[in-house]
């Protein structure tokens, strides 16, 4: 649906987005993750068309946007501000566009009904803008951009104006009307976990530049380098001695783990002869009691943090530089285990995965 190749967008000396390329598949739900400043927005905008490249090329099914106005674009866009006309009502926000298409008056009623009920606001269309909670304003801009009927519909950072709970929510009913209307939709985000909950794939940004893309599972499994691993959740990072390439794995020393074979990243680099590991908080698990492990490791406990369902225990581990975070659930009273208590962590060998450069 949309094949974005070798572009730039440059401010003077400043890239806000350096030679990116991506392809975007037909009814998928794709995200833009990363920081602030990373180019996600930039990029956002080039294919909208409220900007353009300053180099390289964008075309939306198949065909070619250079020089193409947002106007005549197959998009539409929903803002972080949801930019609710406060003098109109419900209906007259949806059906605003319209206008310019010279519908007949039932026809166009009928498309502000169908997208009122596509976003669950039924019989609300009479409305005062000013009545409305945070959730409604943006199912509100939702239904104005899906009631142009676009094939792909641009979403920057909608979510955030709402608290978690609606958030969240609203995160699951953003999916499923997603998969109900199955156009593609690409989403703006800097909240890693709603973009894992959300996504088909997606495209990880720093700098400017595209770091990954991939599925949710194999970015949080699998990081393409530290960078990537550092920005989805936490990741505890050990160093290691190579001792061995073979098959397009490396076989490592570690201080803690012994000797672990894992693949090679496609963008490994050696730095002589070691390497940097790193291994997810909840893929190490607390030993209670007399229980046993086919792998594990010792350590005591130096400090807890409590978040209600899990603790986050940091553990220092005998010849590691820094201490492991490990995520424990609380049902098995990890909020009640003391600091300077000692503890032995079990963990799987394939959940230590080698960084990329």
């Amino acid at each position: 649906m949309i094949e974005i190749a070798g572009v730039t967008r440059s401010y003077g000396a400043f890239k806000a987005l350096d030679d990116a390329s991506l392809s975007i598949r037909e009814g998928e739900f794709f995200s833009l993750l990363g920081p602030s400043g990373c180019g996600k927005t930039t990029l956002l905008r080039l294919i909208a068309g409220f900007d353009s490249p300053t180099s390289g090329s964008i075309a939306i099914d198949g065909q070619p946007m250079n020089g193409i106005p947002a106007n005549r674009r197959p998009t539409n866009m929903v803002f972080q501000s949801y930019a609710i006309f406060p003098h109109l009502n419900v209906e007259q926000n949806v059906g605003y566009g319209l206008k310019r298409l010279r519908l007949d008056a039932s026809e166009e009623r009928r498309r502000v009904v169908e997208a009122l009920a596509q976003v669950s606001l039924s019989g609300l269309g009479k409305r005062g803008a000013t009545e409305l909670s945070g959730g409604q304003r943006q199912r509100v801009a939702l239904a104005r951009a899906l009631v142009m009927r676009p094939k792909v519909l641009l979403l920057d950072e909608p979510l955030s104006a709402l608290d978690k709970k609606l958030r969240e929510q609203m995160q699951v009913e953003l999916r499923r009307l997603q998969q109900a209307v199955g156009i593609t939709f690409i989403l703006v985000t800097h909240d890693q976990y709603e973009a894992l909950a959300m996504s088909d794939r997606i495209a990880v940004m720093f700098g400017g530049r595209i770091a990954q893309v991939a599925a949710p599972k194999e970015i949080y499994q699998r990081p393409v380098n530290r960078q990537v691993a550092d920005f989805l959740g936490g990741m505890n990072f050990v160093q290691a001695e190579i001792v061995g390439e073979e098959a397009g794995q490396i076989v490592v020393d570690t201080k803690a783990f012994g000797r672990v074979r894992t693949d090679k990243p496609k963008l490994f680099q050696r730095n002589g002869g070691s390497a940097t590991l790193g291994i997810r908080p909840e893929r190490l698990r607390v030993l209670w009691d007399e229980a046993r492990a086919k792998f594990e490791v010792a350590g005591t406990v130096v400090d807890r943090h409590y978040f209600g369902e899990i603790t986050h225990l940091i553990v220092e581990i005998p010849g590691l530089e820094k201490p492991l975070s490990v995520t424990e659930t609380n049902d098995f009273g990890a909020d009640d285990i003391p600091v300077g208590t000692p503890i032995r962590l079990a963990y799987d060998p394939d959940a230590l995965v080698a960084m990329g450069e």
